[in-house]
């Protein structure tokens, strides 16, 4: 009874191909069902009052209602069926019900000819036509592989194929067959979903782990080889006790700031979507960076330099996130750009691109040896380093930009990057001024 139900509806949606009823035709003419019921009525007129022929007045009916019915309406046709929404409050049609459906739908025949797809098919495979091949807009042999082992099996089956053109992505096709009165299979209905979002975060967990992993394993590897030799050759030499004691504090204290700054990054994460609302005058969280770090640029022999261009500067943040942020910037650009001698630190209010208001800028520049374009839109990235020997040997965890990064969007802000070989790097944060 279900399956009778279902293959009705499929030939009333015009799946089922010539020999089922065009649904169409039925709309227009019951679109215009009053034009029509007025004709016939002139017309019993005609022949009540003026003695004119029945039979010609039947024949012009139908010649008017053929007519009606084979006029298509105005209004563009994109291939699929357009879903005639229920009048009166009643159950929606068939199409009303796959049209809603989020993704996009396609139904073929026993010959995998095209015969029914929703409008959102067309957002992945733009080529579809009515009657065609499926093959002639989609050529993806592993899917019809697993369309044609459904047909003859009857199983739902499930892949996943990778597209380079128009766009790279990874679609899910979900396929699924209906059978018709005679048992054999008489559609195949496929499901498609674009998955590439899905995989690209997969991606990036897997490289996450596979990076903390290796962070860690580094520094307690170093650990270990230590204590052995402490345990054996060095256990009575004193001076190498001192000096094997000092490299294992250091490799213990990489390791607390990686965790540290991973325990942060989680933190900043789990928060992502809640904007602070604590007003923070950002003059002040960035000349508290200034200072804490000006030891730091004095030892590295670099000139630190704060001009804030505004008496007061406020935004809505929270005051300890703004303070790492700005600490990681500074910090990076006194150990990174320390041959330039100079890190330049810019306060200042500025109009909005689009739209109105104003938001606050601070530009941290350096004039260090520069970054090579291709790194540049990849450095905050977890664990991204232009040269990681290097980052490691100044202490770095290959997390602070990723961090700074983070905390900006919860902030609601944008996060700039500008660098060129010989020329040092340009580090900008903007955020809406309040008021």
């Amino acid at each position: 009874m279900e399956r009778s139900w279902l293959l009705t509806k499929l030939a009333w949606s015009g799946v089922a191909g010539p020999v089922g009823v065009n649904r169409n035709i039925l709309n227009r003419i019951w679109g215009r069902r009053w034009l029509v019921l007025s004709i016939a009525v002139l017309l019993t007129a005609l022949v009540l009052w003026d003695g004119a022929n029945p039979w010609h007045g039947l024949l012009i009916f139908a010649m008017i209602v053929a007519a009606t019915g084979t006029i298509p309406s105005t209004g563009g046709h994109d291939g699929s069926i357009r879903p005639a929404l229920p009048e009166g409050g009643g159950k929606p049609s068939f199409d009303d019900l796959v049209m809603a459906i989020p993704d996009p739908v396609i139904v073929l025949d026993s010959e995998l000819a095209v015969r029914y797809f929703n409008r959102r098919a067309r957002d992945i495979v733009p080529n579809l036509r009515i009657s065609e091949a499926l093959t002639y807009a989609l050529r993806v042999p592993e899917l019809v592989d697993a369309i044609r082992s459904a047909l003859d099996t009857g199983a739902s089956r499930q892949i996943e194929y990778s597209e380079r053109v128009p766009i790279d992505r990874v679609v899910e096709a979900q396929i699924s067959t209906i059978a018709g009165e005679n048992g054999r299979t008489a559609f195949v209905v496929i499901v498609l979903r674009d998955v590439t979002q899905r995989h690209r975060v997969e991606q990036m967990r897997v490289d996450f782990v596979a990076n903390a992993s290796h962070e860690l394993r580094t520094p307690l590897a170093s650990l270990l080889g230590f204590v052995e030799t402490l345990q054996g050759p060095a256990r009575n030499d004193a001076a190498a006790r001192e000096k094997f004691l000092d490299i294992m504090r250091s490799q213990a204290n990489r390791m607390s700031r990686l965790i540290d700054d991973l325990l942060s990054l989680s933190r900043i994460e789990l928060n992502a979507h809640v904007q602070p609302d604590k007003p923070v005058e950002l003059g002040a969280v960035v000349g508290h960076v200034a200072d804490t770090l000006g030891p730091l640029a004095q030892d590295r022999g670099v000139t630190l330099s704060l001009d804030k261009r505004v008496p007061t500067l406020e935004v809505r943040g929270e005051r300890d996130e703004l303070i790492r942020v700005f600490e990681n910037l500074v910090e990076n650009a006194i150990k990174y750009g320390a041959s330039g001698g100079k890190v330049d630190v810019v306060i200042d209010s500025l109009p909005k691109p689009q739209g109105k208001g104003r938001e606050a800028v601070v530009t941290v520049r350096d004039y260090g040896p520069g970054i090579e374009a291709e790194h540049v839109p990849r450095l905050t990235e977890r664990f991204y380093r232009v040269d990681a020997a290097k980052s490691r040997e100044k202490g770095g965890t290959g997390l602070g930009l990723a961090i700074v990064k983070h905390i900006v969007a919860r902030h609601r802000g944008r996060l700039g990057i500008e660098s060129a070989p010989g020329e040092g790097s340009v580090f900008s944060v903007r955020i809406d001024q309040i008021g």
